[in-house]
């Protein structure tokens, strides 16, 4: 019990500083006058920070430094609890949506998933586009590694927390003296790129407010889009190549985009496997998914189906969810293929959710591993990634989160076929879900939203993103009896 005090005490000053982000769209509504949707951002401001205060002031006698279980914990109460309280703008100012499709939006933002209950985006007051928008930027780089840059003037320790909450390999690469710095210099150089899209959308043709949100959406890869009609709305070639260079940027570990902009050495790229197999294959997949919606005369010209086949592939692969064409609408076997990449291609270290490209890496070696070592029972084989070795432990972690991973989807997607969606519906919702990615198909593919879902199905989706993004077994350890022993 006094774990879980502790833990509320953090989560209450978690809050009270998360009050502050209320103030951008705030701002944003007195900029463009939209006074009647202040009240939403006033209100959900003043809740939040007051439930933060009562957290803080109730558990005061709790307050210890964290051990190294109580972050998983920390980090899994924090996503429910900041989601929670950032509904109140969207109930408040738009009356006909339900507590569940406002808790669906919110986590879809702050788990940088990207799928929508919301229709007539276009018309959307500006405050609470960004707001959407500036949840998925927020979520993009993990809210308990941006806590860690502010612990220590809550006076804790942060260390085992940003274990616990932050994205892949960046776990083990510190890139400053102090796990503070660290999350602060990620900070920086997340800032910085979103920074350099935002100019880039706006020098390729975008309004100003536009490039802001999409460049949010883009380095978060949230896929957030202020129009109904997505990325389609621009009919630009120039939009989307500029979209699709920092989806595969933001799909990279961006410890090495520090260390890259610091040193001035960009080789970095090219020695890191990741970025290679990313880059790889997502380069031989956009030809090939080219050549085949050529082959199937989708569009008149290759041009055509090159521009449309690499940037939905691009976006799907890295997460990003962004579309410039319905391409639930292709035959069948490309849609499937850019959701099968969607699972694996971001980088550990980088924005992207679903297993990781390291991972991915690893369960193609390891089969490998196993049968050279039945021909050859008497030797070493370790396993080797870029010519570094790969501890055993490693590997078996691997291999217990994919055995998690393929059961979480199996049951969840159970629990929507239970529910009466069909099949397609329900597997790719899912994928899409637990892979942060956004669109799924038939009922909840691109240029539809998930409002069809019910209440049941949207809280199977809200799991879903909620587990992908945090990590499965971040989650999964909290059901361990000696998770909760003394």
């Amino acid at each position: 019990m006094r774990s879980l005090l502790g833990v509320l005490n953090i989560v209450g000053s978690l809050l009270a500083w998360f009050a502050l982000y209320f103030l951008l769209p705030i701002l944003t509504a007195l900029i463009y006058g939209e006074f009647a949707a202040l009240r939403g951002f006033v209100i959900g401001g003043i809740i939040t920070v007051g439930v933060g205060l009562l957290l803080r002031f109730a558990t005061r006698r709790h307050r210890y430094d964290l051990k190294p279980r109580d972050a998983y914990l920390l980090v899994s109460v924090s996503w429910l609890a900041v989601a929670a309280v950032a509904t109140t703008p969207l109930l408040i100012d738009l009356p006909g949506l339900t507590f569940t499709q406002a808790y669906f939006e919110a986590m879809s933002g702050l788990s940088t998933t990207g799928a929508t209950m919301l229709h007539g985006l276009d018309s959307l007051p500006h405050c609470i586009n960004l707001w959407r928008h500036a949840l998925s930027w927020l979520g993009g780089m993990g809210i308990i590694v941006l806590a860690v840059a502010i612990l220590p003037l809550l006076g804790i320790g942060g260390m085992q927390l940003y274990r616990a909450g932050a994205p892949g390999t960046v776990k083990d690469a510190k890139l400053a003296p102090r796990i503070t710095e660290t999350a602060k210099v990620l900070w920086f150089v997340y800032a910085g790129l979103t920074g350099a899209c935002t100019i880039a959308l706006w020098a390729a043709g975008m309004g100003l407010f536009d490039a802001i949100c999409h460049a949010f959406s883009t380095m978060s890869l949230g896929g957030f889009s202020t129009h109904d009609a997505n990325i389609a709305y621009f009919h630009s070639p120039l939009i989307e190549f500029v979209l699709a260079l920092f989806m595969l940027i933001a799909a990279m570990n961006f410890s090495l985009h520090f260390v890259a902009l610091r040193k001035g050495d960009f080789s970095v790229y090219r020695r890191d496997p990741e970025v290679r197999c990313l880059l790889w294959v997502v380069g031989v997949c956009c030809l090939a998914i080219a050549l085949f919606l050529d082959l199937e005369h989708v569009y008149p010209d290759y041009f055509k189906s090159f521009r449309y086949g690499a940037f939905n592939l691009v976006s799907l692969a890295t997460g990003g969810g962004f579309f410039s064409t319905d391409y639930g609408q292709w035959p069948i076997f490309a849609p499937w293929w850019m959701l099968f990449l969607g699972c694996m291609c971001a980088n550990t270290g980088s924005t992207g959710g679903g297993i990781k490209m390291f991972r991915a890496l690893i369960l193609i070696k390891q089969p490998l591993r196993e049968m050279f070592t039945l021909v050859h029972p008497q030797a070493v084989s370790p396993l080797k990634i870029s010519k570094q070795v790969v501890p055993n432990a490693v590997v078996y972690s691997v291999l217990a989160f994919m055995f998690l991973y393929f059961m979480t989807i199996a049951v969840l997607t159970a629990a929507l076929l239970i529910s009466g969606l069909d099949l397609t519906s329900s597997l790719s919702a899912i994928v899409a879900c637990i892979n942060n990615i956004g669109p799924g198909l038939e009922r909840v593919g691109p240029g539809r939203t998930y409002s069809a879902l019910n209440g049941f199905q949207s809280w199977v989706c809200v799991a879903a993103m909620f587990v992908g993004r945090i990590e499965i077994i971040t989650f999964a350890v909290l059901f361990t009896p000696a998770f909760w022993r003394k």
